[in-house]
């Protein structure tokens, strides 16, 4: 080592990736302190007290997931270390993860004030990629903690689930607030909705300099629709697997819950909303129309890449039982436009870590509607985006984009999401040519199995660097958890 050694780190010979620049430069970067420092041709391997090869591959910026459930199915601490794993493989190094009170979870009710400290607790020391969370006011004093959370823990982010009042997680239910763990009085409905929004815009009124990044995410679908059609559809033999889930949550229940939310938002002044994995052409129409109508409220618009890769007709039928449905390829397609056409503002995994023995029924394990809801795919992600991106003519600044710039920007992570001097250096680097199938025995994943089994992709991530340190490379995740936790005001 040289002592003229100022660099903690170069990675020579990448060719860069940048959200706003149409040109993919082959450039060095230096890295000190965990933040990029220096990037230029041809840095001097002197100034640098480590230097990795890049070997001509691309470098995107770290992936920003912007919608993972971890714990959900299994304890908090032991799914952090395991599906995080599975996040760095696929090149995500943010992890930003919804979580509630209620069942699944830590199967607690009562106040956020003591329930998300031990969600903070559960988490150090076990991810493998920096995290943070979106909080679901579920009872009404959880609104009157809104800022709480804001001032003490950095939560600028919330979320509602809509269908939740009136429906099951996985199917009709009348035990709702059983589930939710709400006293029997209370209600989860368009009321309780309405007054999380008057709670956030007085949270931004209060914080004006975060006004940009306090924000409400919605699970649009309506309940009464999903409750008539599914009775329908379980009578209607002509139906079974995926075509028959998505019959049951049809794409107008989407489409209204959208507009639902959107008049909501208009009338409390909600200024930032985000739609949550839009699934169908109806939910994109509509979430375009409702732009088209309120102006003043900045909308974002998400989708999964589960939603992208997968259609009604895909083998692993059980597998891929989520909320919303996968649908028919016609909506697939139509979101794929979507996309194209810089509608859509970013692409998730909805990462959600159901076991074989918990997803499928004992008693009946070909049985839709007995199976539980949720998948994992984090670490099918980025490889996702550019095998079908790539297919269909996207650029690969849009694809960074999409996968990290905006993400960060909506949710505050503002070290987050480019290759830029000052920023972390969170970094993936792809070989763009290989070509491989999605295995489940591959993964770190302790799933054990996915949806997408079988499915090629063309685009493969080899390293991934967390603030300049490598975490994963060639097949092996590295050392153990340095995730961080991001507070985000």
């Amino acid at each position: 080592m040289s002592e003229t050694a100022v660099l903690d780190k170069i990675i020579k010979n990448v060719r860069v990736v940048r959200p706003h620049q149409d040109v993919i430069e082959l450039l060095d970067l230096g890295i000190k302190d965990g933040k990029f420092a220096q990037i230029a041709p041809n840095i001097s391997a002197d100034t640098g007290k480590e230097v990795f090869d890049g070997k001509n591959l691309l470098g995107f910026p770290g992936v920003v997931d912007a919608h993972m459930h971890i714990g959900i199915y299994q304890p908090l601490d032991k799914d952090a270390v395991t599906e995080t794993k599975a996040a760095a493989m696929g090149g995500v190094t943010t992890s930003l993860n919804y979580i509630r009170t209620g069942q699944y979870y830590l199967n607690k009710g009562g106040s956020y004030r003591d329930f998300f400290p031990e969600v903070l607790a559960l988490s150090a020391g076990n991810f493998f990629v920096d995290y943070s969370y979106h909080i679901a006011p579920i009872a009404s004093q959880h609104i009157d903690e809104i800022p709480l959370l804001f001032e003490e823990h950095g939560v600028s982010s919330f979320k509602i689930f809509m269908f939740y009042g009136g429906y099951g997680l996985h199917g009709l239910s009348d035990q709702q607030n059983l589930f939710l763990m709400i006293n029997k009085e209370e209600r989860y409905d368009f009321a309780h909705f309405e007054f999380i929004m008057r709670g956030l815009t007085r949270l931004m009124e209060k914080h004006p300099e975060a006004r940009d990044t306090i924000s409400l995410s919605l699970h649009c679908e309506v309940a009464e629709i999903l409750n008539a059609y599914t009775k329908i559809v379980e009578n209607d033999y002509t139906l079974s697997g995926l075509h028959a889930y998505s019959a049951a949550r049809p794409p107008h229940s989407e489409g209204l819950a959208i507009c639902i939310a959107s008049y909501l938002a208009h009338e409390t002044n909600c200024a930032n909303i985000n739609l949550l994995h839009l699934s169908s052409r109806k939910a994109m129409e509509a979430a375009l129309t409702m732009q088209t109508a309120f102006p003043h409220i900045n909308f974002r618009r998400e989708v999964t890449i589960g939603h992208l890769l997968l259609d009604v007709d895909t083998p692993n039928t059980i597998w891929a039982k989520v909320n919303p449905p996968i649908r028919p390829r016609a909506d697939v397609e139509y979101l794929w436009q979507a996309v194209l056409n810089n509608q859509v503002d970013w692409i998730v995994s909805d990462h959600a870590c159901c076991s074989a023995e918990q997803k499928r029924s004992a008693k009946d394990s070909d049985n839709i509607w007995l199976a539980k809801s949720g998948f994992g795919g984090t670490e099918y992600l980025l490889s996702g985006v550019f095998s079908e991106g790539s297919k269909r003519g996207m650029f690969y600044n849009h694809m960074a984009k999409l996968l990290s710039w905006n993400p960060s920007r909506r949710f505050g992570l503002l070290e987050k999401g480019d290759i830029a001097i000052g920023y972390d250096a969170d970094l993936v680097l792809l070989d763009p040519n290989e070509t491989f199938v999605v295995r489940a025995a591959e993964s770190e994943s302790q799933q054990g199995y996915t949806p997408f089994e079988g499915v090629e992709l063309t685009g493969r991530v080899k390293s991934t660097f967390l603030r300049g340190n490598l975490i994963y490379n060639n097949g092996q995740v590295l050392g153990s958890p340095t995730g961080r936790y991001l507070k985000r005001a």
